[in-house]
């Protein structure tokens, strides 16, 4: 029961990542590490973080269920803010063609890509979108994920959009796991509007977003500012127009080239600017500047077989970025955390802190929820995770291996 005192006691290491906003450049190394740690939790909200030895005089053990955490390491619960993982269908096929050489924009003009999803997802019952995504949400618990953010962008019209994003509320609701609701209706331009992007941009605004407020669920608009996909003055004129409903901003920017996405997501203040493997100097400057995020996908450049983005050099320039899974049928059918981390490690010269502040304290800046979730401080929510090891730095060096033992979530138990 979430009301039930939790005191985890003689944790190996408390790893706080201790904070209320974003952490930026060298602020990423910080956090937060307390030896033989304890951390009390009541009414699924944390109480009290110190030394186990400080906490045990600042409380009445007999009224909490103790946990005994030595030779194990307490971590925030990571928070996956980039997925798409209310979907229809599977694209197997396809990831066997880009093995042959076929490049990811090739494979969209055959057919393929977005509008395939869209097809499938068009014919897929709520009860089977709803099922299937649940089950993707219990393996991502099971990797330590507490909440995780979800697009909508797999209907490209008006009644299969809503389904996605109704899916992702009820899910909110009866899962476990917090589910933050993005809406994503330029992810590509649907078959019916094949040659007039800006009339489906024009559809977008004028028809759909004022049913997509309406529906009081949704936090963020997202838009795929790419070139062949939505123009930067055509992803502007979008988010801008759900500025003015009170969407707060995301963009896909410079995932193919470099386009002038983390640009644009500088000018307008968006809260994250995500893929970035082809951000240009500029644009790397601009996003340190404007304090937006930089959410980086390990996962989706290893299944592509492209470069990483530049995440050394993004930290390094001053940037708070973030690290997600971007979960989906095509680019990157993975939520593996593991595999995450040690991508983000090895392949992006991210250190352990740096890669676990990414997927704390940023990656809940991302949501724009990092006052509640992302770290282990006093008044927020009891996230937390337990693994099976002493110490936070397991998780890149048992490469690819899920060393998470306990979920703790909303100050609820569950053994994985």
């Amino acid at each position: 029961m979430a009301d039930e005192k939790i005191l985890i006691r003689n944790a190996s290491q408390v790893v706080t990542c201790s904070g209320f906003e974003a952490k930026k450049g060298k602020a990423m190394s910080d956090v937060g590490v307390i030896e033989d740690g304890a951390v009390a939790v009541s009414g699924g909200i944390i109480t009290h973080v110190g030394p186990t030895e400080e906490i045990l005089r600042q409380v009445d053990v007999e009224d909490y269920l103790e946990v005994n955490a030595s030779g194990r390491a307490l971590l925030p619960g990571f928070v996956d803010s980039h997925t798409h993982f209310v979907f229809g269908g599977y694209r197997e096929e396809e990831f066997s063609w880009r093995m042959k050489g076929d490049s990811y924009m090739s494979i969209m003009e055959r057919g393929g890509g977005i509008v395939n999803t869209m097809n499938a997802t068009r014919s897929t019952s709520y009860d089977d979108l709803f099922g299937d995504a649940y089950d993707r949400l219990d393996s991502m618990m099971d990797m330590g994920v507490t909440t995780v953010e979800g697009k909508s962008g797999y209907g490209l019209d008006l009644a299969t959009e809503l389904i996605q994003l109704r899916v992702m509320k009820e899910l909110n609701d009866d899962h476990p796991l917090d589910v933050v609701s993005t809406f994503l209706g330029a992810h590509a331009v649907p078959p019916e509007f094949a040659g007039r992007t800006d009339a489906y941009v024009d559809y977008i605004i004028e028809e759909v977003l004022p049913h997509v407020r309406a529906e009081r669920s949704v936090t963020f608009c997202d838009v795929f500012c790419e070139q062949g996909v939505f123009s930067v003055e055509q992803s502007e004129r979008l988010l801008k127009a759900a500025r003015s409903q009170r969407f707060k901003l995301k963009l896909h920017a410079d995932e193919i080239v470099s386009f002038g996405g983390a640009e644009l997501a500088a000018r307008l203040k968006a809260v994250s600017a995500d893929h970035l493997l082809h951000v240009s100097d500029t644009g790397i400057k601009r996003l340190a500047r404007s304090g937006t995020i930089a959410t980086l996908l390990p996962l989706t450049a290893f299944s592509l077989g492209e470069p990483y983005a530049p995440g050394r050099r993004m930290i390094d320039a001053g940037c708070a970025v973030a690290l997600a899974s971007d979960l989906n049928p095509g680019s990157c059918f993975s939520s593996s955390i593991p595999l995450l981390f040690a991508l983000a490690c090895i392949q992006m010269k991210l250190t352990p802190e740096e890669a676990l502040t990414a997927l704390t304290i940023n990656g809940a800046a991302a949501l724009g929820r990092e006052k509640k979730i992302g770290s282990i401080d006093v008044g927020k929510k009891a996230d937390l995770i337990l693994l099976k090891f002493p110490s936070y730095k397991f998780l890149p060096y048992h490469v690819g291996m899920n060393i998470v033992d306990t979920v703790i979530k909303d100050g609820v138990l569950y053994i994985i």
